[in-house]
């Protein structure tokens, strides 16, 4: 009940990383605009010299003599235009490394997602089990809530795949993980640890509170036998442990295999 951890799999620290960044360009951009203001106000102040100086004299303000406005007035184009060459070169190397961050940041965030759900049945995989499940323990522990593990097998799933072929036991396990889906909660966390074996983590639930859901399971699958035309009757196995502080998630595990596979032995009914 093991799984890799892919050495290409994005980390929260990148993603947190990126979004400074982000944040960081936000304040160039402030920058940009304090540089954009304060030309203007040079450019207004260039102009009052040039056709009101009377006025900028009244005030105290910068007196020009007629034979500088020429070059003042050469002087300020010549600034308006560099600036805008500055600023319109900033603007563009700023959205085109936002651009490249988001891209980053979109990609990475699809990555980590597709590597804590297992491509076949859509259900969480076994890295998502590690990173989500000692929070949950965590909690429990806390406020002193329940929590159940509820792990899954299917019986002569070897077989199945012998005799009918790779395809139809993929097929099967799609079908499996939506009778998963269909007949636990919604705040119940499901996963596919890897071949035939499902797991499902069932906050705020004691081991005696589980039972009307494996009823509901028991029932659909039956259905399921009922309605399809196979060589074989679907039923899975199942071990049940439930938390207890101080115990690992790899102890709650290994309770819920034996306890699956002493049912398994003695070929109990799913309930």
């Amino acid at each position: 009940m093991s799984e890799n951890r892919s050495q290409f799999a994005p980390t929260p620290d990148r993603s947190d990383e990126i979004q400074y960044q982000i944040q960081q360009l936000s304040g160039r951009d402030w920058q940009l605009w304090s540089i954009g203001v304060l030309v203007m106000l040079v450019l207004v102040t260039g102009i009052l010299a040039i056709f009101f100086p009377n006025l900028l004299n009244e005030k105290k303000m910068v007196a020009v003599e007629e034979h500088f406005l020429p070059q003042l007035l050469f002087g300020l184009i010549t600034l308006i235009i560099l600036v805008n060459i500055y600023l319109m070169e900033q603007r563009r190397s700023l959205n085109a490394t936002r651009a490249a961050l988001i891209r980053e940041l979109v990609f990475n965030q699809r990555l980590e997602n597709m590597s804590l759900f297992d491509p076949l049945t859509q259900l969480f995989n076994r890295r998502a089990l590690d990173e989500m499940v000692q929070r949950e323990i965590t909690r429990v522990s806390r406020i002193g809530s329940s929590l159940s593990f509820l792990l899954f097998d299917i019986d002569g799933f070897r077989s199945i795949n012998t005799q009918f072929g790779h395809q139809a036991g993929d097929k099967l396990l799609v079908e499996v993980a939506q009778l998963l889906r269909n007949n636990f909660r919604g705040g119940d966390v499901l996963f596919r640890l890897g071949g035939d074996e499902f797991l499902v983590v069932m906050p705020d639930t004691a081991e005696t509170q589980v039972d009307p859901a494996l009823v509901r399971l028991q029932k659909s699958i039956d259905t399921w036998n009922a309605g399809r035309r196979r060589d074989f009757d679907l039923s899975l196995s199942w071990g049940l442990a439930g938390y207890v502080v101080g115990l690992s998630q790899e102890d709650i595990l290994r309770h819920a295999e034996r306890k699956l596979y002493q049912r398994k032995h003695r070929m109990v009914p799913l309930f």
